[in-house]
Order: C-alpha cells, then structure tokens, then sequence
C-alpha cells in the first residue's frame, strides 16, 4: 500500500516523549515555557518576527481573520477568498457575519487567479483577501501583493498545505499581514494537532495571544498588559478574570509543542524530500493535458502532486486497484459545496470547475522512495491517453 501520507512522529521522537513525560516531577502539560519555545523557533525557521501557536490550522484561519474584526481593521464585510480551498478558511468567514467572494483560480497554480482577483477588487472593493496556497504550490506573490496595496486590501494567507515552501529567499509563510499553518497528521511537520499563526506586527501579536485565551491579558507583553490595564483601571487582582475581548479557547498543549519542536529540527529534511518528490514527478508524469507551472526559483513543500485529466475516474479507479491511496484536488470548488449552495446558490466558476470534475492529487510523503513515485507514474502514464 502507498499511502496519501505517512506519520512525520517518529518511534524516537515518542519514546523521548515518554521519558519528558516520566519525569520525577510531573512536567506542566498545558500550555507553558515549551509553547513560547516552539513558538519562537518557529517564527524563526520561516522568516517572522512572531508566532502564536493553536490547537489546529481551522482555529489558527479563525482567530487570524478574527483579529482583524477586534482590531476595527476592516473597511467593510467583504473578504475575498480562493474558491480552491478549504472549509475552515470560508467558513470563519460566514459565521462573523461577513460576506465571502469567491475567486476563480489560476491553472498554472491553482491558487486565486490575479485577473479575477483584480475584477473583483474593481467592482467589489472588498476588505481582506484570504489567500490559499494549494498543496506547496506558490501562489503569483507578486502580483497579489501589487494588487492588494493598489486597491487598499489586507492580505491573509492560508499556507496550511505549504510550510517550508519560498519563492526566492523568501518563505510563503513570511507574506501578508498574517499567515496560518496547520501540522495535522499528513502535513509538513506534525504535532498531532495544531497550527500557528505568523506575523511581524507586534499588534496583531498580542491580540492574537488574547483571542487565542478568551480574551484575557495573561500572556501578552507587559507593556501592552499595563497599558491595557491602566486605560480601563484593572487592578492586578482583577486582571486575572478580565476579559478585553470576546475571545476563544484554542490553545493547544506542551505535549504538542514539546512534538513540535523535534519536527522543526527535521523541517529542512521534510521540505527537501517533498520538493525532490515533486519534481521525480514532475519528470515522470507525461500529461499533456495539463501541469502546474512552477518558478525556477520556488521550493515546493509539495503535500501532494495534483494531476487534472479528462481521464481522472480511470486514473482514481487503477491507483486503487493497485493499492495506492488518492484524494480529490482538495475540495473542488467551494462555490458547488452543499454548505454554499445552501445559503448562495450554485457559483459555477470557470477553471474551478475543471478542478470540480477532472482534479486529483497523489501520495507525496518524506518516506516515498524513486520506485514508488516511478510506480505511481507509471499507472497514471497508463491512463492519460
């Protein structure tokens, strides 16, 4: 059996695990010391000044655009989202009330196409746009940037699929006014759950530190505590159940920070295995139909390589046959979703819709050898014509 993914935990990192656990003196295990660790470290391996930590990549999309709502920082309701994306990047989105838009994507890669993008900030002149970078692939920064300081919109980028992968020197974790991650079991690196928001706004920082733990004042910096608690006349008392925003309760543990921290040290290993994966396959793949397009200064932290073919149900029906595990390209459009038809009709849009009926992704994982990938190849090749 190849496996879509396999566990980035290694019998080493739990057996070390194990004895941090056995400790004579039980060790905290809620969130302490090893989550600000792992959070800088973090924030250091991808090129940020600052990193908070969650309990998942869908609570790091949702107290990131939340912050934006506390903070007063949107000009209106409309967000502008990939429409190749992921449940929990939209669905913040509708439960704060605002209004998502969705983009169509670019078939070179597959992230939100710039022509539309420049339609919508025309006629739609929205707030924010949330950014989805799809399986590693990076996304035309450049001119999504350009775009978003020409027509005054905040930029938000969804990399859960994408850590470690740069364009250049630079990270696409390192762009926007903030970025989210996840490390669920299958991605880049894995905490058994979890995610992190990144950022280099000390503001945004610390307000995320309190949305992340109801809204209290106990973990942001002193400086912003005591002026907190100056302007409203807080006693230090008083502080501890004082509460300056609505916020949540998305932290995340010490044992999944203690994880964390042992697969950052193997993050560059992972990242290399990933990238050179993707290019085997890249080599080996002979798909006219089409092939993402990728800079030759990129890194492709690549979750998994996406193929698009007329012949995708043949392609899904012999790679089960032979025991290899496939997916859908992500989800499709999210404009022919139930949850969106539901409340706004059916969006069709013109290249999501290829995705919708012709996309898939195969196995990408560090364990993967020449010979898998040249096997899978092989199958797919069988079946492109």
């Amino acid at each position: 059996m190849i496996h879509l993914a396999e566990d980035t935990i290694s019998k080493q990192d739990i057996a070390e695990l194990c004895n941090w656990l056995g400790q004579e003196k039980v060790p905290r295990l809620t969130k302490g010391e090893l989550t600000v660790q792992y959070e800088e470290a973090y924030a250091k391996s991808c090129g940020r000044k600052y990193a908070v930590f969650v309990n998942s990549g869908s609570a790091a999309n949702l107290i990131a655009l939340y912050a934006l709502i506390a903070d007063n920082s949107l000009k209106n309701k409309k967000v502008v989202v990939s429409a190749l994306s992921w449940i929990t990047t939209i669905s913040p989105i509708i439960q704060f009330g605002l209004e998502p838009i969705l983009c169509d994507i670019d078939m070179a890669n597959l992230a939100a196409s710039t022509e539309h993008l420049e339609q919508l900030f025309e006629t739609e002149k929205p707030a924010c746009l949330f950014l989805v970078s799809i399986l590693g692939i990076p996304p035309d920064m450049e001119r999504i940037e350009m775009l978003c300081r020409k027509y005054d919109v905040i930029l938000l980028c969804d990399n859960c699929e994408s850590q470690g992968s740069s364009i250049g020197s630079k990270q696409l974790e390192s762009y926007g006014v903030m970025s989210t991650c996840s490390s669920y079991f299958g991605h880049i690196t894995a905490t058994i759950e979890g995610g992190m928001i990144t950022t280099d706004d000390r503001d945004y920082y610390n307000l995320l530190k309190m949305l992340r733990s109801h809204g209290w004042d106990r973990d942001i910096d002193a400086e912003y505590r005591d002026t907190l608690r100056s302007d409203w006349n807080i006693s230090e008392f008083n502080g501890l159940y004082t509460f300056y925003h609505p916020g949540f309760n998305v932290r995340s543990t010490e044992i999944n920070a203690f994880l964390g921290l042992r697969q950052l040290d193997k993050l560059n290993d992972f990242v290399h295995a990933r990238n050179h994966n993707f290019e085997l396959y890249h080599h080996h793949i002979k798909n006219d139909y089409w092939k993402p397009k990728v800079g030759q200064d990129s890194i492709i932290s690549n979750l998994g390589y996406p193929i698009i073919h007329l012949n995708r149900d043949k392609i899904v029906a012999a790679l089960g046959k032979a025991n290899v595990e496939v997916r859908p390209l992500v989800s499709g459009s999210m404009g022919m979703q139930p949850f969106w038809i539901k409340k706004y009709c059916r969006t069709p849009l013109p290249n999501v819709s290829i995705i919708d009926q012709f996309g898939l992704y195969l196995p990408n994982h560090p364990s993967l050898t020449e010979g898998d990938i040249i096997y899978v190849s092989e199958i797919v090749n069988d079946h492109l014509n």
